[in-house]
């Protein structure tokens, strides 16, 4: 939930890999097929909240979770809900777009989604909720990467961005080599490398979902117990315009 790249691969299909940032004993369970709202959804499970920050489902859409806004905020000592609350309602819902405008989000905490759908042709989206507004776009289709506003500070994410342009130019962008740039991008560096290490917080799980038609596979690497699962949920027909 702390370090999220997407590509997009043609055809309505595209890859993210998202590394997330967590406290070392708060452990997660590998991706399953759950319903939630009555929708097929596919995600690994935080073991101590029961929620995810990163999901697909069968409305044909994903979203993954970064914590914090585009700054790091103070946090408040109580919440109205769970971030992850707002992941399972935008997944279940039938059109994402009229959602978000209607969804409310007082006394949530700040958040930044990265949004793939793909009802119609795929469509990247990314959502800041700043604490007081939200800030909706519609993203080009081409290569991003984002870092938590809560762990990384503006020169940490100038750095990782440049890491990330200078893989680009150096390799092919698929499935390995996504993987290879989350697993290895700023190896010396634990502080603030793709994955790190602050012994308070550090990199547990790597999560990478490929879009292959109409299917999705979610490959889930738990760097605490050093295990590697797959799992697919098979996806409705896409309509094209």
């Amino acid at each position: 939930m702390c370090t999220v790249t997407i590509i997009p691969k043609g055809n309505n299909n595209f890859i993210l890999t998202s590394n997330r940032d967590e406290a070392p004993n708060r452990t997660s369970l590998a991706p399953e097929i759950y319903s939630v709202k009555n929708t097929a959804m596919l995600f690994p499970k935080d073991e101590l909240a029961g929620g995810t920050w990163i999901g697909v489902s069968e409305k044909n859409r994903l979203i993954c979770l970064l914590n914090g806004g585009y700054i790091c905020h103070e946090r408040k000592a109580a919440y109205r809900m769970s971030r992850g609350v707002v992941v399972n309602d935008l997944l279940a819902s039938d059109d994402v777009v009229s959602c978000i405008e209607t969804y409310n989000l007082d006394n949530v905490e700040p958040f930044t989604l990265v949004i793939a759908d793909w009802n119609t042709n795929l469509k990247f989206y990314e959502l800041v909720w700043d604490g007081t507004e939200k800030h909706f776009s519609v993203l080009p289709l081409a290569p991003k990467i984002w870092s938590s506003s809560t762990l990384y500070n503006a020169d940490m994410k100038q750095e990782r961005f440049q890491w990330f342009e200078d893989f680009k130019k150096k390799n092919e962008l698929d499935a390995t080599t996504l993987m290879n740039f989350h697993k290895t991008a700023g190896h010396d560096n634990q502080d603030y490398g793709v994955i790190m290490d602050r012994h308070y917080v550090k990199t547990t799980s790597i999560t990478q979902v490929e879009k292959k038609e109409d299917i999705v596979d979610m490959q889930f690497h738990d760097l605490q117990r050093n295990t590697v699962s797959i799992k697919t949920l098979k996806l409705q027909q896409t309509v094209n315009e």
